[in-house]
């Protein structure tokens, strides 16, 4: 029987669950801690480490993975521009789009605030093997998956809850 078809999840799946959660509210912590020593808001800094990861993207598009209304994407997108993370671009598809570019690559803050994390992931990494890294890679790339999933449904349904 495949892991798919079992009614109850095994005690490996349930002990793998609350550990992503873990790693989850460990890397919110992380996240707020780095923002806070750049002098970032946190959702900003979020905003910078989606660009990151998105590249380049629209302001609706932000705003769809961020959660945030368009009108606080729009202040977000104005504090980090003042501050060099990001320009704006107009779309060469369409006139009334602008792409949000990260310029985040050339800051020496960020990378020297990740240096030491990045060290430390990649001597955790060199020792698991490349078929492990492989299976670790793609449960993470589709954990993410879940993830932004999850996201867009709690946002969706705080949206069209009415207002007390």
């Amino acid at each position: 029987m495949s892991s798919h078809e079992q009614d109850q999840p095994t005690e490996l799946q349930e002990q793998l669950t609350l550990l992503m959660r873990g790693l989850g509210t460990r890397t919110v912590i992380y996240q707020q801690n780095v923002a806070a020593s750049l002098g970032l808001y946190n959702n900003d800094f979020l905003s910078v480490d989606i660009l990151r990861e998105k590249g380049p993207i629209t302001a609706g598009e932000l705003s769809k993975l961020t959660g945030l209304t368009t009108g606080s994407v729009t202040a977000l997108i104005d504090r980090l521009e003042k501050s060099g993370y990001v320009r704006r671009q107009n779309d060469p598809n369409d006139r009334r789009k602008v792409i949000i570019v990260p310029l985040y690559e050339n800051k020496q803050e960020v990378s020297s605030t990740y240096l030491k994390l990045h060290s430390e992931m990649l001597n955790l990494a060199s020792s698991y093997t490349a078929e492990e890294l492989e299976l670790i890679t793609q449960f993470l790339g589709k954990a993410s998956t879940v993830l932004e999933d999850q996201i867009y449904q709690l946002s969706s349904a705080t949206l069209s809850k009415p207002s007390s």
